[in-house]
């Protein structure tokens, strides 16, 4: 192509540009150029899924009126929320962590789900039911259920996603969670290192007669692809190992999302990062998905239930002070409201408004890992634990945004129970460094407080590591990391620090939820390498006891046993606070809002545009 031709066109589009961009008033422009039009079509080669790029010249004359006055651009409603960190993975029998969940639960839906009262709801499944033992459960999908491609969704689908789950080679953060069906387990805890091909197959078969895909006679739906396409596949029938009659609940979690299997093979690790692969059954599509930056959900029309009004748009800012400026400018309708501003946002009288505190349902606490010198001895664990002043905590650093707490369950969960376990007594906290195998603070080895890095979370660990030092006489060396780096670290028992703070939020509201699925043997609690016989036994039996009171004294035995032993120092409950500007409409809010105000029932929010300030 001629460069005069190539600068034409240039020109045209600079011209367009620039009214758009609100230059100054002028008449209007025709600009006339008989330069090649460039056509440009891509085109996927099927063979190698390369882009191929065609270009063709096309001789036009084209006439272009540009308008210097452009009508002002319409206010566009879309909820902006700032989750902070990005995601480590968005794949629903991999992920586990809060900013995680909050993108499945926008673009899958479960064969159950959890309504504005945290009960549990038809979700994908209109009906469900258990035998007379709770050992058998059997869920009946709706009719017509779409993906949101318009491609259709069965119980073949969801089959495929718990055997996924189950599945060693996924080695999911949750496959755990599946337990009770008969032969996940043995199948989960296979050393693919060791087992034949042979009996890893017979593991797998003896699940999938577990997990049946069944047609309109009560037949096997049929294997694969043909499965798949199977209008009358619509019952899903679960076999219990033992009685579990909380199981329904399970599968509202993110664990048996149908993600396509077929989008999964296709593309690769990273499948979850595009909206090529990434196609689910839930109220929102998502759109694109910039790394570290933002990622954008539009409704889904082929939703079953209750339409998205809005949009939605995620961005990736960690440090909240940066999130609290940009709220301040307009650019965000919702964010975390983090304690280093509640003074400012107390005395604002705008910004008083705009706060939404309320009660929340998570744990923080100060992990231990048990395998690293020193927390492998149970009673330096007590002496950290007896040096945090938690009432100076949630004054000094949380601001109020938070209560102390010496136990697990928070309050307003079944199970919650108050502790006087391991509390801020500096005596007996040195008493018991003292008592260890070390006999003092000069013969501990270093001791490291690794944490994700942000100025604000710099101050408050080092607030911590000052308290230590001073009722102990401890220096603890302080780890910065940055914050996708700490999410993974401590995923992981082989990368876990030597100590760090985490918490855990409430999947669903059942002591279960907080005892079996963290602290069992295999569950998260293995991060940190906690294991206790005694404990597994009380909650196995918890677990599988249909009797409400005998099931709810067995888990009390089993959380009184796990704050005996010290494996971490519980330090504080959370409250969730947000901030969110006035038009938002049709919050609904619950304690489980970890990700952002109204996470849970999201289809139900709305913009009011005449409320927006003028752009």
């Amino acid at each position: 192509m001629k460069k005069s031709a190539l600068f034409a066109i240039i020109a045209v589009f600079v011209a367009l540009v620039v009214v758009a961009c609100g230059a100054p008033a002028a008449p209007p422009a025709v600009v006339q150029t008989s330069a090649p039009v460039i056509q440009t079509q891509i085109v996927e080669k099927v063979q190698t899924g390369a882009p191929v790029v065609q270009t063709q010249v096309v001789e036009k004359v084209q006439t272009v009126v540009v308008e210097a006055t452009a009508a002002p651009a319409a206010k566009e409603k879309v909820l902006r929320i700032n989750l902070g960190s990005y995601p480590d993975i968005v794949d629903p029998q991999k992920s586990s962590f809060v900013n995680e969940i909050a993108h499945l639960n926008l673009i899958y839906e479960g064969l159950t789900k959890f309504n504005e009262k945290l009960e549990t709801v038809p979700g994908a499944a209109e009906s469900w039911k258990y035998n007379d033992k709770a050992t058998e459960l059997t869920f009946q999908l709706r009719p017509g259920l779409k993906y949101s491609d318009g491609s259709l969704l069965n119980a073949a689908r969801y089959k495929y996603s718990l055997m996924r789950n189950i599945d060693p080679h996924t080695a999911g953060e949750y496959a755990a969670i599946t337990d009770e069906i008969a032969g996940a387990p043995e199948w989960r805890g296979a050393d693919l290192s060791t087992i034949s091909d042979e009996d890893l197959a017979k593991l797998q078969a003896t699940v999938s007669e577990s997990v049946a895909a069944l047609d309109a006679s009560g037949q096997p739906c049929k294997e694969g692809a043909d499965g798949y396409a199977q209008e009358d596949c619509l019952t899903l029938k679960l076999t219990l190992s033992r009685p579990a009659p909380y199981f329904h609940t399970i599968m509202g979690i993110w664990v048996s999302y149908p993600a396509k299997q077929e989008n999964i093979e296709a593309g690769g690790d990273i499948w979850w990062t595009s909206p090529k692969y990434q196609i689910g059954n839930g109220p929102f599509i998502l759109k694109n998905m910039e790394p570290f930056v933002r990622a954008r959900f539009e409704p889904n029309a082929n939703y079953w239930g209750d339409k998205a009004k809005v949009p939605i748009e995620y961005a990736y800012i960690t440090d909240s002070a940066v999130a609290f400026q940009a709220y301040k400018n307009n650019e965000f309708d919702i964010i975390g409201l983090a304690a280093e501003d509640l003074e400012t946002v107390k005395a604002d009288a705008t910004l008083s408004k705009e706060a939404n505190i309320y009660p929340g349902s998570c744990t923080f606490a100060v992990m231990f890992h048990q395998k690293k010198e020193p927390f492998t001895d149970q009673k330096v664990r007590e002496a950290f634990a007896m040096a945090l002043d938690r009432d100076g905590w949630v004054k000094d650093v949380l601001r109020g945004l938070g209560a102390p707490t010496l136990t697990w369950i928070p309050p307003g969960y079944p199970g919650y129970k108050t502790s006087d376990s391991w509390g801020f007594d500096p005596d007996a906290a040195k008493k018991a460094i003292a008592d260890s195998t070390y006999g003092s603070v000069d013969k501990l080895p270093e001791i490291t407080d690794t944490f994700s890095d942000t100025p604000r979370n710099r101050t408050r660990n080092e607030w911590l590591v000052s308290k230590w030092k001073e009722v102990l006489g401890v220096d603890v060396k302080l780890n910065p990391v940055e914050s996708t780096t700490y999410t993974a670290l401590t995923k992981d028992q082989a990368t876990a620090p030597q100590m760090f703070i985490l918490g855990w939020c409430a999947d669903y509201p059942d002591q279960q939820n907080w005892l079996s699925v963290y602290w069992k043997t295999g569950g998260f609690g293995e991060r940190i390498a906690y294991s206790n016989p005694d404990f597994d036994k009380l909650v196995d039996e918890a677990d599988q006891t249909v009797d409400p009171a005998k099931r709810a004294d067995l888990y009390e035995q089993a959380q009184d046993l796990l704050i005996k032993g010290a494996p971490v120092a519980f330090m504080w409950n959370n409250v969730n606070s947000y901030l969110v500007k006035p038009w938002v409409t049709g919050l609904q809010l619950t304690p489980q809002d970890a990700g952002w105000a109204g996470a849970q029932v999201p289809t139900s929010i709305d913009i009011d545009a005449s409320k927006m300030p003028s752009q």
